[in-house]
């Protein structure tokens, strides 16, 4: 059911499509979508904003500048009574933030103060949180520091990935907004300031960011690995000139094989693990060399042993 409030929203992502979905399922007359051109250089597995706004008859436009004149007469031209950021990659400036009669509102994927910047997901999962969630916030110059209207919690599981933490935050994103509408558009929803020195600002993440340090205790290099397990780039180390990837792993607590503190990489049966520093123990579910997984075979055939001591 259509109700006389107006919205721009700026999308990209999972999170994009579901909010976007929220909005037209609560009636939000949603004037313009402004998104991204996916990347072919990108590994894209994720929804489409564009495809989804196609369905609804709503115009899209893809600027690379977001803030630059066309676009911000564009959006004038709307005159929203509301404008949404919905994993949008690009900052808004306040040139934009300042056209909407009832505010701007950007979901970000975390637990705000927690984790402002990007990669919130990644972020929390390298350091070894044990929950995240999504936060709808009314957006000001400065990123992710407006007043909080509204947060949904999910749980991270010692053995999630960041990609299955991504499709709960996604869940909780859906969640969140579809809570907060009805308030939001009938101006009674709460507005609480953020304490902002309760978090930090987190930057992006480079593939390069995925190499392990051997000298880290054994639940941290399982956070790294798991925060960057495909989709992600991947964790990897070298050796002898080859890059070698663990793409995932799992951790229990359990004690290394051998306690010396010397972190060593080594198959019993078709396991693999890696006895780490701290003297605990990974098991490796999932080893690729040159594209190709390898098994304890494999392994000792190309490298010439089925155990490396790992460099500190």
């Amino acid at each position: 059911m259509k109700n006389n409030v107006s919205a721009v929203v700026f999308a990209y992502h999972d999170v994009g499509v579901r909010c976007l979905a929220v909005l037209l399922a609560r009636g939000v007359n949603v004037s313009l979508v402004v998104t991204h051109r996916d990347d072919s250089a990108e590994n894209i597995w994720f929804g489409n904003v564009a495809g989804l706004a196609a369905l609804h008859h709503i115009p899209v436009i893809t600027p690379d500048d977001a803030n630059d004149a066309v676009t911000v007469e564009r959006v004038r031209a709307c005159r929203p009574d509301f404008l949404f950021s919905f994993y949008y990659r690009n900052m808004l400036k306040a040139e934009l933030l300042s056209i909407p009669k009832r505010g701007a509102y950007n979901m970000h994927g975390s637990l705000l103060p927690k984790y402002r910047g990007r990669a919130p997901v990644n972020w929390a999962v390298l350091h070894g949180e044990r929950e995240t969630g999504a936060s709808l916030h009314r957006m000001v110059e400065k990123p992710d520091a407006g007043d909080l209207v509204e947060q949904r919690h999910v749980p991270i599981l010692p053995n999630d990935t960041a990609h299955e933490v991504m499709h709960k935050v996604t869940y909780a994103a859906e969640a969140c907004l579809y809570g907060a509408l009805p308030t939001l558009l009938d101006g009674t929803a709460k507005h609480t300031p953020l304490d902002l020195k309760a978090g930090n600002y987190f930057g992006r993440r480079r593939p390069e960011d995925g190499q392990i340090d051997w000298t880290r205790s054994a639940w941290d290099i399982h956070n790294l690995i798991r925060a960057v397990a495909p989709p992600y780039p991947g964790a990897f180390f070298e050796y002898q000139g080859t890059r070698i990837e663990v793409l995932l792993s799992h951790y229990c607590a359990e004690l290394a094989a051998q306690r010396n503190g010397t972190p060593r990489l080594y198959w019993q049966g078709d396991a693999c693990f890696v006895d780490c520093s701290d003297v605990h123990r990974l098991q490796v579910l999932r080893l690729v060399m040159n594209g190709a997984p390898l098994t304890a075979q494999v392994f000792e055939q190309r490298l010439g042993t089925c155990e490396l001591y790992l460099e500190m």
